[in-house]
């Protein structure tokens, strides 16, 4: 027969054993040990000051001095010596310097919260299989134990889904997350059954789609976000106008000038083009000049032109009230003729005699 127990290791009494009192004694201090065990450190390789009867110890591996070669015992010391328990599987002791329970596993103290004894936890309701943690509160506070904290939805590979799904009476409404792909994404739904993808962000870009936002420049449905190039921003109020099958693709307004004059454009199709224009002597009853515009047309344009007679300089030949209004002879899509006659019986035009002309042009560059 053994003279320990085969769990606690207690000493037996031995028949006819002289002051019997010392194994008991021995025995009960083993007792208050391991019931309710408590242990002070289970990372301290050996011990160091002061230490009250009583007080246990995890021994740590490749413990050193008197605790050498008992890492994983309870070292407990009971007031003139250290006495070392060999825990069996399964014993828990509570480590008081960090608050957390271990368990004894396989020959090695683990902490209780890895050994995943518990399947399911629920706190004021019930969980399942499908929900192994359900919390039922009115608030769910998840904190920071330090400078932040990160809340992780993980899942097993791309088509998988790991988001978060928002219900109302147990019915979805609402879910964000990566749904069956690497890319963030926002769907709703007003029954639980057909969803829409209201906005998905491109992993590699961060550029949105979806159906909140505009499906292109053709898109006048209210309510959606606007992208940038199906609408405009302060950028593209003004620069270079263009079109593409009669939609506008650019700016709003297109402003220029060159030799022939000035011009705008206009992102609906409207062009404006304006110019002062010289007329010569082309008879000695008309002056003549042709505009070029600063910019084409689509097609023939509306075009007039104003003459200032201030402006007319003649040189002993026509006066103004000797010549009529400014004629618009022919125009096209690039040019315009313009033409200035004396006065029927008025003096001739000579070669050196010219006008100035303010000329105007609207049609459409589209």
């Amino acid at each position: 027969m053994s003279d320990v127990s085969a769990n606690l290791e207690l000493p037996y009494l031995a028949p006819a054993q002289a002051q019997k009192h010392v194994t008991h004694n021995e025995a009960l201090q083993i007792i208050d040990a391991v019931v309710q065990l408590s242990v002070e450190s289970r990372i301290l390789s050996e011990p160091s000051g002061t230490v009250d009867a009583g007080t246990c110890f995890v021994v740590p591996e490749l413990a050193t001095g008197v605790w050498m070669g008992q890492d994983n015992k309870i070292a407990l010391w009971n007031g003139t010596g250290w006495i070392f328990l060999t825990a069996k599987e399964g014993w828990r002791a509570w480590v008081i310097a960090e608050g957390l329970e271990v368990v004894m596993t396989s020959g090695a103290w683990m902490t209780a919260e890895g050994q995943g004894a518990s399947e399911t936890f629920g706190i004021n309701t019930t969980a399942d299989v499908v929900n192994r943690l359900s919390v039922a509160a009115d608030a769910t506070l998840l904190s920071h134990d330090g400078g932040g904290h990160q809340l992780k939805v993980n899942k097993a590979s791309s088509g998988d889904t790991g988001s978060l799904l928002y219900q109302s009476n147990w019915s979805g409404r609402a879910e964000m997350g990566l749904a069956g792909n690497d890319e963030f994404s926002i769907k709703v739904s007003d029954d639980g059954s057909i969803w829409t993808e209201a906005l998905r962000f491109d992993g590699a870009d961060g550029l949105a789609s979806g159906a909140a936002v505009t499906q292109g420049p053709t898109d006048t449905l209210g309510g959606r976000l606007i992208r940038n190039g199906d609408g405009y921003v302060k950028s593209t109020v003004v620069g270079t106008v263009s079109e593409s099958g009669g939609v506008p693709t650019g700016a709003i307004i297109e402003s220029g000038s060159n030799a022939n004059g000035d011009y705008v454009r206009f992102a609906d199709g409207s062009q404006i083009c304006t110019a002062t224009l010289t007329l010569g002597y082309s008879g000695a009853v008309r002056l003549s000049g042709t505009w070029t515009y600063p910019v084409p047309f689509a097609s023939e344009a509306n075009v007039t032109g104003i003459v200032d007679l201030a402006d007319l300089n003649v040189n002993a030949t026509p006066g103004p009230d000797e010549v009529g209004s400014v004629m618009l002879g022919s125009n096209n899509a690039t040019s315009a003729v313009f033409w200035l006659y004396r006065l029927s019986g008025m003096t001739n035009f000579t070669s050196a005699d010219t006008c100035e002309v303010k000329v105007h042009s609207r049609g459409r560059w589209f």
